[in-house]
């Protein structure tokens, strides 16, 4: 069983476990019949008398007076009512208005040390309820909400039952977190999720399908738009899909999957980087779900067997929204991801994108160079085109002609001539940057550079005298000397083009609403550089419901920034290695992205587990790079011969350790695991 510190720090349960109740600590409503939990039920005749013992948690009655939510009189005449009808007392407070569901709820956990929650459609996962049975989850007053790898979050009229929870980790073989909900709100909901078959319709019908209204597909040669809300007015699958649309502009998610099940359809969307369920329509919809989603997006819903792409433009809570469609043919059926591009997400402006401060003058005065190269490279998803936006933003003026090559066009911008890649007839990137060579261009930015050709057109058109701004696959800057090089680029033009590289990855934020401090553990430490600062408390989120219970709300970049200084473009020409440009970057100072997220994590914007997760250690890369095949000559991105260290057959730790400081502190120092290959 889970220990519940990520609760609430205050009252007893925090330091309970629930599964334990054997370890001598006092569990809330435990030794005080007048506490919190029989505070709301039939048998509590007070909750704003005296005070209550040191060490006891509040009543109900009196910790709403206390925070001022209602007055003394308030509570005395819910009393009054609550004597004469036998109900509970936060059904009066409420039913008499003094205050909302959710504050009596809040409240009451607060009392318990629990979260409390209301339920709604979203929070709960219908297929859970067959791990509970409807009988015994109106009996334990309790309904798993939903599942997160071997942790099951169950609301529960009674958090502090130890039994309950015992009885539902044997039952389930889950570790149970529990959290409070009134009893009227758990069993409406089992009622609704109980069954084989969850009735979805029923809600949905009762939504509006004017919440999501399709404007136009996004093309040039695009004829009058049909009203498909009129041809399907009122159809549970319309809502359906309006409402996953809605959800995912409203949560600002990047991405909706509509997947085949053996046992239905699973709709999740991504938010912050990470997938989350959303619901899961019961089995024989997902056709019907399908197809309207390709109706929308103007696809074939005939063809099932290829893939296809589409784009749609919606009007969601009043703004437009792009979306861009994707199916794709699974064993189980066809599996559709949605790209959700709300322009209220995109941030233009490169001090609002994660930088440090000497990383974004690093990459400004990269900018400033009027032509030569500049990349931007990470992962998948990174946010490598936001930064070349970001880029655009900053150099774009009446004065210069700029143009992009895109594969998409995700948002568009003013003073910018945006070219679409079209590859289905043969309008590719190197097909048209050769022709945008001819448009008299100042900066040229290429969504992508994915092959040979294209390279090869980027980089002579950076010596030709054009600003070239582009992305690139690689998991740092260094990487992306030998990357091009890999791709037959010549070292002695890349020396000359190659202006600087910028690396990102994307790490969470710690949520605002529940930031809370914390003790990494000693190996945590280690592997983030600091283990000088064992005993030194960071921030983490303990999850709220502004943020799913994650800790995390929001996303900023991680960003190294590689200027091209005279020494490492003589370094280039003589196609030095990566680990020798990488020695080379550390002796001027430049800090890598594990560094540079480190320094994130003492400023306290995100956790230094966020950071480890999404950053790697040099140091963590092979030694020694395998013999190449007779034949064939060893590439850029050749391993580092052995350290000294490891030639020598001892450890790294009597190397120089590598600084590492917040801004305005006593730089520290950690051990080193030997010279990075």
């Amino acid at each position: 069983m889970p220990e519940h510190d990520d609760y609430n720090s205050k009252a007893t349960w925090s330091s309970a476990t629930p599964g334990d109740p054997g370890k001598g600590r006092e569990v809330p409503g435990s030794g005080d019949a007048g506490a919190a939990p029989s505070a709301i039920g039939p048998g509590a005749p007070g909750g704003g008398g005296g005070g209550t013992g040191a060490g006891k948690p509040l009543r109900i009655g009196d910790a709403l007076v206390a925070k001022g939510l209602i007055s003394k009189e308030q509570l005395d005449k819910a009393l009054s009512q609550q004597k004469s009808s036998g109900r509970m007392l936060g059904e009066t407070l409420v039913e008499q208005g003094f205050v909302s569901h959710l504050v009596l709820v809040r409240t009451l956990g607060e009392c318990l040390g629990v979260k409390g929650v209301v339920l709604r459609h979203g929070l709960i996962d219908p297929a859970l309820m067959k791990l509970v049975g409807e009988e015994e989850a109106s009996r334990l007053k309790l309904i798993p909400m939903f599942r997160v790898h071997d942790t099951l979050t169950v609301a529960m009229a009674e958090p502090q039952s130890l039994p309950a929870i015992d009885r539902l980790r044997q039952a389930t073989g889950l570790k149970i977190r529990p959290v409070l909900a009134l009893d009227a709100n758990i069993q409406e909901y089992i009622k609704k999720y109980s069954g084989e078959n969850v009735d979805i319709d029923a809600f949905l019908t009762s939504l509006t399908t004017s919440d999501v209204e399709v404007v136009e597909r996004e093309t040039v040669d695009e004829g009058p738009s049909t009203d498909l809300d009129k041809m399907v007015a009122g159809s549970p699958i319309v809502n359906l899909v309006n409402v996953a649309f809605l959800t995912a502009v409203r949560d600002r998610a990047s991405d909706i999957h509509i997947e085949p099940d053996r046992k239905g359809t699973r709709i999740r969307y991504r938010k912050d980087g990470v997938l989350r369920d959303l619901m899961k329509p019961p089995a024989g919809m997902h056709a019907s779900i399908v197809a309207r989603v390709k109706v929308i997006g103007k696809m074939d819903i005939a063809e099932k067997r290829l893939p296809q792409e589409g784009r749609v433009r919606i009007v969601a809570e009043g703004r437009d929204i792009d979306l861009r469609i994707s199916s794709m043919p699974t064993l189980l059926g066809e599996k559709i991801v949605v790209r959700v591009l709300d322009k209220r997400n995109l941030k233009v402006k490169l001090e609002d994108l994660g930088f440090r401060p000497e990383a974004l003058l690093a990459f400004e005065d990269v900018l400033k160079s009027p032509h030569g190269l500049v990349l931007v490279t990470g992962p998948t998803g990174s946010g490598k085109t936001t930064t070349l936006y970001s880029a655009l933003d900053l150099l774009r003026t009446p004065e210069v002609n700029i143009i992009t090559v895109e594969d998409p066009v995700e948002y568009q911008l003013d003073l910018v001539n945006q070219i679409q890649v079209q590859e289905s007839i043969g309008l590719s990137f190197a097909r048209v940057l050769r022709s945008v060579l001819r448009q008299d261009p100042d900066i040229i930015m290429v969504g992508e550079i994915r092959d040979q050709e294209t390279a090869r057109v980027a980089v002579q058109a950076a010596l030709t005298g054009h600003q070239v701004l582009a992305t690139l696959h690689t998991n740092d800057a260094p990487g992306a000397v030998a990357r091009l090089t890999d791709m037959n680029i010549e070292p002695y033009l890349l020396s000359s083009a190659l202006n600087g590289v910028v690396a990102q990855r994307l790490a969470r934020t710690i949520c605002p609403s529940c930031a809370t401090k914390y003790y990494p553990s000693e190996q945590v430490l280690l592997d983030a550089g600091l283990g000088e600062r064992v005993g030194h408390p960071f921030r983490k989120g303990a999850g709220c419901r502004n943020c799913h219970d994650s800790g995390f709300k929001g996303r900023l970049g991680v960003y190294e920034v590689m200027a091209v200084s005279p020494e490492l473009r003589r370094m280039i020409h003589r196609n030095a290695a990566t680990h020798e440009l990488r020695a080379k970057l550390k002796e001027q100072g430049w800090l890598s992205l594990r560094e540079e997220g480190v320094l994130l994590a003492i400023e306290g914007k995100t956790s230094l587990e966020e950071v480890l997760r999404v950053t790697r250690d040099d140091e963590e890369e092979p030694a020694e790079a395998p013999e190449p095949a007779p034949g064939v000559a060893p590439s850029a991105t050749g391993a580092a011969p052995p350290s000294p260290a490891h030639a020598s057959g001892t450890s790294g730790a009597g190397q120089a350790p590598t600084p590492l400081a917040a801004p305005g502190e006593k730089a520290k120092t950690r051990p080193s695991r030997g010279e990075a290959a």
